[in-house]
């Protein structure tokens, strides 16, 4: 894998290059402290669920930015064929700008840590509800960014990338929530629970964010990141050896 490290290398040098990557962590981080903190003064609990129960949505919009431009971009500038040229295979690509978003991902919510800081400081916090939050929150970005990495594969455009990403995000977080079941169910029976077991993520999300790490729940995250990917990789091969 020396050369998915190369490609990551490179990758996480594209982002903090320029001022996207510093705007999106300070917009994240922002909006996302700024409605816990609001939260929190209100209600006076010491517990992270409020920043937590945000990110299914939040993320719909901030993980397709940051996707968007893993394909779009290298396609729209030419760099796409000369990437696929290079003497390694074309899945060792892939991992590469895969992990270097997931480490974007992972710093921008890192820069959420004084928070459960502050409230061990100021009351009991729940330890075990905060480190599942941490766990869902960190394979939530990573299901997000295998949608995203594979819409972005797909097109030219990076507006395309971001507006089909933000889509398909949005129909996982959608097709998961209780009352859309039950709305589909009522049209046609069955299928609404059929697509929140088979495809919604909050169920899974929400167990995780409760502090109740379940194999099932996991095995959701990652066997559907696994999924995109794999189906990243294998449209890559055949661009490759097209």
């Amino acid at each position: 894998m020396r050369n998915a490290g190369v490609i990551f290398k490179r990758e996480m040098a594209a982002y903090f290059n320029s001022p996207i990557a510093y705007i999106f962590i300070i917009v994240f981080l922002a909006l996302n402290a700024g409605l816990f903190m609001t939260s929190f003064f209100l209600q006076g609990q010491a517990d992270m669920r409020g920043l937590f129960a945000n990110l299914p949505l939040f993320l719909i919009f901030f993980i397709p930015a940051v996707t968007m431009r893993l394909w779009a971009e290298d396609r729209r500038s030419g760099t796409f064929e000369l990437l696929m040229t290079l003497p390694m295979r074309a899945s060792e690509v892939m991992v590469g700008k895969y992990f270097a978003a997931l480490a974007f991902y992972m710093i921008a919510l890192a820069g959420t840590l004084p928070i459960p800081i502050m409230l061990a400081l100021l009351g009991n916090p729940d330890g075990g509800a905060i480190w599942g939050g941490y766990i869902g929150a960190t394979l939530l970005g990573g299901l997000y960014l295998g949608v995203g990495i594979f819409v972005s594969g797909l097109v030219r455009d990076q507006i395309t990338a971001f507006i089909l990403g933000m889509i398909s995000c949005f129909f996982l977080f959608f097709v998961g929530l209780v009352p859309v079941a039950m709305t589909i169910d009522g049209w046609i029976g069955g299928l609404g629970t059929f697509l929140q077991t088979a495809f919604g993520l909050i169920p899974h999300y929400e167990s995780l964010q409760r502090g109740v790490i379940s194999l099932g729940d996991v095995v959701y995250f990652l066997a559907f990141t696994a999924a995109l990917l794999a189906m990243n990789a294998h449209w890559l091969e055949g661009r490759k050896h097209g």
